[in-house]
């Protein structure tokens, strides 16, 4: 017999390396070495950024100590909106839930659009082929619906082939670079530069690099072992990304010179990793990089299309959406009405944007990532915040350092990042437009929108409201 989640979800059905491949694909390293790593060298501290990743990598493992802390006594598979509803009180979990399911969606669609930019120049440069760009982006989220449709095995095994692939051409890279040239003065020179002119800018750069974190507990209910695995996968996830990126960027810093990164940078952001690759790896690796830019956004949407269809799914399970959203598919136990719930509303919103006219990725993209990249940095903040609120009365045998030092700490740092990213909100989005200039006020209607459907609920429905983030069993059953 199958064994099904209270959710209806396969039960042990993904470990630790699987649900690691969700988070660094989520992040698309290969893309956010070419994108927001660049950024960060051109506009932040230059050759800061190596040593930046390795801070905010610290930020995160802070984040991960009170996190993991708190995971040993959450069992469900609602994300962060569990943690914040049981730290800070239902109506803030509610708000989560609401800040995530946007931030999710908009990233989701704004990669969708940077597919379809990619997709757009592959065409052109390899068959002269003028491919829309929405249609490339609609194809790929059909692919995506039938991939997230199966298993979730599946899709782990999908997103570990194309992180691999991508992954392989990064170190090779660096590999090349270190046999030409050497270690050189690059760790010295980052260290140096880390907290000179500039930091706030690059900080939001790569803080950016680590979205898609919260999938290490959407995925609880399907691990085997989840109090163990959560905690493995979550501290293995953060230890990849900052390093990976911190020898990435390092590389490419010994490459150009703690002189002219800089420089490089600003003049030539398309080429300033793309052409180091065709120059020290050769054409077919150029081109192998300009095909891998595809398959790494690819399985960035693939994760966040899995990552999205559990968190409505358990929305459904908590009766804060409707019910038809919790069915599960009969052979693969995947939540495939919710998936094709999120696959059509992205669909509709790439319509949208083509209707619109939106530039795939100088808009659509940049304005939908700046979004998301607020509310999932408040969604970190108010997690942390709330695992000191979950261990404030009742300790239940934890350090003070796991339950109050790291989490003091994360909140810190992740709200500081918060604050310096709606500061450079212009930067970020690459637009000085109004209608992103008022981000943060959507990302705190969202929450509030959140906070007033629980609020509503705690009268009408008192039952159901209690039962907010409590309903899973085994939850239920370690809390009480």
């Amino acid at each position: 017999m199958v064994d099904r989640g209270s959710t209806g979800l396969r039960r042990n059905a993904v470990g630790s390396a699987h649900i690691v491949f969700f988070v660094v694909a989520a992040a698309a390293p290969l893309t956010a070495v070419v994108g927001p790593s660049t950024a960060a060298f051109a506009f932040g501290t230059g050759p800061g950024v190596p040593a930046a990743f390795l801070l905010v990598g610290a930020f995160y493992l802070l984040f991960s100590v009170g996190f993991t802390a708190m995971s040993r006594f959450i069992a469900t598979s609602s994300g962060f909106y569990a943690y914040v509803a049981q730290g800070l009180g239902r109506e803030a979990g509610v708000a989560t839930a609401a800040m995530a399911l946007a931030s999710y969606q908009a990233i989701a669609v704004g990669a969708y659009g940077l597919l379809g930019f990619f997709a757009h120049q592959a065409a052109m440069d390899l068959f002269r082929l003028n491919l829309p760009w929405w249609l490339a982006s609609i194809v790929a989220a059909a692919i995506v619906h039938w991939c997230g449709r199966r298993a979730v095995t599946f899709s782990g095994w999908v997103l570990a082939v194309c992180m691999a692939c991508e992954v392989a051409v990064l170190i090779a890279l660096g590999a090349a670079i270190l046999s030409r040239e050497g270690l050189g003065a690059a760790p010295t020179a980052s260290f140096s530069h880390l907290f000179g002119p500039g930091l706030g800018v690059t900080l939001v750069f790569v803080v950016s690099s680590f979205i898609g974190f919260e999938a290490t507990v959407i995925f609880g209910e399907e691990a085997r072992d989840p109090k163990r695995t959560i905690p493995r996968a979550t501290y293995a996830a953060v230890l990849l990304i900052a390093l990976f990126y911190a020898f990435s960027t390092w590389t490419i810093l010994i490459h150009y010179g703690a002189g002219n990164v800089a420089a490089v940078a600003k003049a030539n952001p398309g080429g300033f990793y793309l052409d180091v690759i065709s120059a020290l790896l050769g054409g077919p690796a150029r081109i192998a990089a300009d095909l891998l830019l595809l398959t790494s956004v690819f399985a960035c949407v693939l994760s966040f299309h899995a990552t999205i269809a559990r968190y409505l799914s358990s929305m459904a399970h908590e009766k804060l959406c409707h019910s038809s959203l919790a069915a599960v598919h009969p052979v693969h136990l995947s939540p495939h009405v919710a998936g094709l719930v999120q696959t059509l509303a992205t669909i509709a919103a790439i319509g949208l944007g083509a209707l619109l006219r939106l530039d795939p990725y100088g808009q659509l993209f940049a304005w939908a990532g700046a979004f998301a990249s607020l509310g999932i940095l408040a969604i970190q903040c108010l997690t942390s915040v709330a695992v000191l609120g979950f261990f404030r009365s009742n300790p239940r045998e934890v350090g003070f350092f796991r339950r109050v030092v790291a989490p003091l700490g994360s909140a810190l740092g992740l709200g500081g990042a918060l604050v310096l990213s709606i500061v450079n909100l212009p930067l970020l989005s690459g637009s000085t437009s109004k209608a992103v200039m008022i981000l943060p006020l959507v990302v705190l209607a969202v929450a509030a929108a959140g906070y007033g459907m629980a609020r509503r609920m705690r009268v009408s429905r008192p039952e159901q409201y209690a039962r907010l983030a409590f309903s899973d069993p085994a939850t239920s059953a370690e809390i009480s």
